[in-house]
């Protein structure tokens, strides 16, 4: 992963999980919390980023997943 885009180190303790169902949806968790729901073709693109990428490098594709949610007013509800 290069140094710019994690700059602060965030990344490094795995803060991301993520769960792919049986209607490939992408389930994405933050520290154990449900965030995000991806569906449709973002899920199926999402699927094929995510496939072969190390830890680090799945730790970045969840976090662009997921936009800027960490700015005070994100619903950490079920969204879509």
């Amino acid at each position: 992963m290069s140094d710019n885009i994690d700059k602060r180190q965030k990344l490094q303790d795995a803060p991301f999980d993520f769960q792919i169902t049986k209607d490939q949806r992408v389930l994405i968790y933050w520290h154990g919390k449900q965030i995000k729901i991806v569906a449709g073709k973002a899920a199926q693109k999402l699927i094929a980023v995510i496939d072969g990428l190390d830890d680090d490098e799945i730790q970045l594709a969840l976090a662009k997943a997921t936009g800027n949610f960490k700015r005070g007013n994100e619903r950490l509800s079920k969204s879509r």
